[in-house]
């Protein structure tokens, strides 16, 4: 069965938009490491071209000056307060999508990365363009009806209640479905720091919002910038059924780091 790489890395440099919502320190590591490899090949196979971001309060003006980075923004609150709906009105999310593609036209990207974007993309987004998110969990473990068991904005919490011993990151396209998309790269397992002895509420909380930090560092920070540049260089393919591949070979669950040359 023929495969079609999910970029063309025989065309040109892949060029990329960061949606964030929030701080970006996701899309500083992923800047970060396009930077490095410029250095180390004298040009990466990926660029970020422009920022987007959906809160008037994000650090996305910042990151834009500190790397001369166009940056594009609406408030997505102001939005929805302007038309009198709640943010949950998945239809009018069509509306502000459609915004964002216009706007995006000028920077002819290529791909996008949701790199603490907030806000839950409408068919319109992920059926115009193809977007990557990580999320805090290893999507690739499933409950006993075969579905993903920590999907969610509060993945962590509910992966150390569960008794987890470890957690990890996994990379994904983002599809219809919060967490849905089908995956990429999994981080290496970050063991669960937290005490033996009883634990109340806000004490599960603060170790969930603990264990979730150092899983960032040593997880989403990793594997979010390998991810891109594995998608600029080729190497992630998908099949006429739409089953990813990674150099060949399918990854219906996604490839852990570990299983990875990186040398």
């Amino acid at each position: 069965m023929a495969l079609r790489k999910l970029f063309d890395s025989s065309s040109a440099q892949m060029r990329v938009a960061g949606f964030m919502s929030g701080s970006g320190t996701n899309l500083r590591k992923i800047i970060e490491h396009e930077k490095k490899l410029e250095k180390e090949r004298s040009e990466s196979p990926f660029k970020i071209v422009v920022i987007f971001t959906d809160n008037a309060s994000s650090k996305a003006l910042e990151i834009g000056k500190d790397y001369d980075i166009p940056v594009i923004a609406r408030d997505i609150r102001a939005f929805y307060a302007k038309r009198g709906r709640p943010r949950k009105d998945m239809n009018l999310r069509k509306e502000f999508d459609k915004w964002i593609l216009e706007a995006l036209k000028p920077f002819s990207v290529d791909i996008a990365t949701f790199a603490g974007y907030m806000s839950v993309a409408s068919n319109v987004l992920v059926e115009n363009l193809v977007a990557i998110n990580v999320h805090p969990a290893d999507l690739s473990i499933k409950n006993e009806n075969g579905k993903r068991k920590f999907k969610g904005e509060h993945a962590v919490r509910d992966a150390i209640l569960a008794g987890e011993k470890t957690i990890a990151s996994t990379t994904h396209i983002v599809e219809e479905g919060v967490d849905e998309g089908r995956l990429l790269l999994i981080s290496s397992p970050v063991e669960v720091e937290k005490p033996d002895s009883m634990l109340t509420e806000h004490d599960i909380d603060l170790i969930a919002n603990h264990n979730q930090e150092i899983l960032k560092q040593k997880g989403d920070w990793i594997i979010f910038p390998l991810t891109l540049q594995f998608i600029a260089e080729g190497r992630f393919q998908v099949n006429e059924s739409g089953i990813i591949h990674f150099d060949g070979k399918p990854i219906p669950d996604g490839i852990r780091i570990e299983d990875i040359n990186l040398s």
